[in-house]
């Protein structure tokens, strides 16, 4: 754990159940193979975290899968056992009616790295992460948006970036870094349920300041409309309200 050798989950508890627990498990599993780390038992992990939550209605499950112990240096220990650490918490305070009025955001000057073998992964060295969400300490100022080294914009310090234009939705391509966020993949499949093209790509600084709106997204938050984007005000009479409607109605499926 102490080189990031390890990914996280962090869940949404709502009505006493993690939701889009499948998803996570998916993204979960998927990390594990790819690094290497023997999965853990997705039925006793389950019950687990039924436990942690107890009676709680509502609030967050964070599930941490770790490699396990090991001796000193990088070379990892063939016979490692992985640990996991699972922790409840309140549900987290956000602004009132912010999915109506939308947020202020910024551009953070922390940039991304590349690395094709660990993007889309939600691993533990969040070290950029942290590094950009201390740039500011204005609380009116509720997330910043990160680049990588060509300068693309990737994503949210915690959150994935969607750009409406001409009533379509682009999304940034995440194989050189960045995560590939649970609820992005939600608002991608009910966008494309109410016939609202989505499209992958690379995305400039240039295509948001002519964008016709933007928003952000992760498994906590939902949907944030970004009404300000360093200095720069965007409407939100262009952001696709069905959509925004019908992630909040459902987008928290228990699956």
């Amino acid at each position: 754990m102490q080189f990031g050798d390890g990914l996280f989950e962090t869940i949404a508890v709502k009505d006493g159940a993690p939701c889009l627990w499948r998803r996570h498990m998916e993204r979960l599993l998927g990390g594990c193979s790819r690094l290497g780390i023997k999965p853990p038992d997705i039925h006793q992990l389950r019950q687990e975290v039924d436990r942690e939550i107890g009676k709680a209605g509502r609030g967050v499950i964070k599930i941490i899968i770790t490699r396990g112990p090991g001796q000193r240096g990088y070379r990892p220990q063939a016979e490692s056992q992985p640990s996991r650490i699972i922790s409840f918490s309140d549900e987290p305070s956000f602004p009132e009616q912010v999915h109506q009025r939308g947020i202020v955001a910024r551009l953070c000057s922390t940039r991304l790295g590349w690395n094709p073998a660990l993007a889309g992964l939600k691993h533990l060295n969040r070290l950029e992460q942290v590094l950009a969400r201390d740039e500011w300490n204005d609380p009116s100022i509720h997330e910043g948006l990160m680049m990588d080294a060509a300068g693309r914009v990737i994503e949210g310090t915690s959150s994935n970036l969607f750009v409406v234009q001409d009533e379509k939705l682009y999304t940034p391509d995440l194989s050189r870094c960045g995560v590939a966020g649970v609820m992005q993949g939600r608002v991608i499949e009910i966008a494309e349920e109410l016939d609202i093209p989505v499209i992958i790509t690379d995305i400039s600084l240039q295509d948001l300041w002519v964008a016709d709106g933007l928003f952000l997204t992760n498994s906590l938050i939902g949907i944030w409309p970004i009404r300000e984007l360093s200095g720069q005000e965007f409407s939100l009479d262009a952001l696709p309200r069905n959509l925004i409607d019908a992630v909040q109605e459902r987008g928290y499926s228990l699956s």
